[in-house]
């Protein structure tokens, strides 16, 4: 006769895991932005503003430090409308630049000659480390013989540094 052998099956209590665990960083700025003078508008004639400090503006200046050479440009957009104004029922016309100003290391006045301008744009390779001050100017003149309303205007300068 034979012998039965009982069947044993042991059913494990343990089942797979699996867990997803990040792994996290912060990048710290190697390029920042500050206002170091903010543009006015001088009012010379019944329809112009311009921050030409003849006409009694005073023109913008913006200081950009870059700490890793080579890694960043620079884009500047003067202003081509209000962000607030009195109402205004004529069209304006803008104009505006930036140029270099004062630099930190002599080379970066290079930067000036390097520049590249499109519409109300301008951008500049940032190839040194260092602190560049950009000067920006914006002149807005209303209709053909129009006044501008009295009030308070404002126009934003925006002042980008870029990863490149």
């Amino acid at each position: 006769m034979k012998k039965l052998v009982p069947l044993i099956f042991l059913l494990s209590t343990t089942s797979a895991m699996a867990v997803d665990s990040p792994i996290t960083g912060q990048v710290q700025p190697k390029c920042s932005v500050w206002t170091e003078t903010s543009g006015v508008y001088g009012h010379p004639l019944p329809y112009k503003l311009t921050t030409t400090p003849a006409d009694g503006g005073v023109k913008a200046s913006i200081r950009i430090d870059v700490a890793q050479a080579d890694y960043y440009k620079a884009k500047f957009t003067h202003p081509n409308s209000f962000s607030s104004s009195p109402t205004l029922n004529d069209s304006v016309s803008w104009t505006g630049s930036t140029k270099v100003g004062q630099v930190s290391v002599a080379a970066m006045s290079a930067y000036e000659a390097a520049k590249v301008t499109y519409n109300n744009v301008t951008e500049f390779n940032l190839t040194l480390a260092g602190s560049t001050w950009f000067t920006v100017e914006s002149t807005a003149q209303y209709g053909s013989t129009k006044s501008l309303p009295a009030g308070n205007y404002t126009a934003i300068i925006k002042a980008e540094c870029i990863a490149k």
